[in-house]
């Protein structure tokens, strides 16, 4: 058990078939946890007693849950400090033809992508000792504007204007995206208006 609990403090947050590669039995987690040595997040999500809450909690739980997804849109627009919107839900994006996650604890809104659009600008962000895909702040910008008709135009629009103040000589990433995401000639008049 005491390997279970070194296990624990390797990861900060542990689902049951994370032991399965070091062939730990599964049931020592709940044996811990009966006995106070971990706390359940929820539903198959184990922790230290003392494991520290971060504002970004909701963003490492749903890495845990679903593993493919990356972080988009208002979250992580939130997790850039790129605007004042608080998402009630964790944007994920994941592959068109990814499984898709059911019943989970976490509110989770889901995005499809597929090819380049889904594996570019994917930044890695270790958050409560949990490995966290986050889109990055170009990237998730030139998202907005192609996503604008589910999160609101104001929202991308507000996005832009954060993103100009905040990294001044970011914008050929920013163009290299809205490129990408064929959405540089709605973004292109916006563009002008912030600048």
């Amino acid at each position: 058990m005491e390997q279970v609990l070194d296990v624990v403090r390797k990861h900060g947050i542990l689902r049951p078939r994370d032991l399965d590669r070091y062939h730990l039995p599964r049931q020592y987690l709940h044996r811990l946890h009966q006995r106070g040595e971990l706390v359940r997040l929820g539903r198959g999500l184990y922790a230290l007693p003392d494991h520290d809450l971060t504002e970004h909690h909701d963003l490492a739980e749903a890495s845990k849950r679903v593993p493919g997804g990356v972080v988009c849109l208002l979250s992580a627009l939130r997790f850039h400090d790129l605007t004042t919107q608080l998402p009630r839900q964790v944007w994920l994006a994941i592959e068109q033809k990814a499984w898709r996650p059911e019943g989970l604890d976490v509110p989770v809104r889901l995005v499809f992508m597929s090819g380049e659009a889904f594996e570019a600008g994917i930044e890695t962000h270790e958050i409560e000792g949990v490995a966290v895909h986050v889109y990055s702040a170009a990237k998730t910008v030139a998202d907005c504007f192609k996503f604008r008709n589910k999160i609101g135009l104001d929202v991308a629009i507000e996005a832009l204007r954060d993103y100009r103040r905040v990294y001044r000589q970011g914008l050929d990433a920013l163009w290299h995206f809205a490129q990408m995401d064929r959405v540089d000639q709605v973004m292109r008049p916006y563009l002008d208006m912030v600048a």
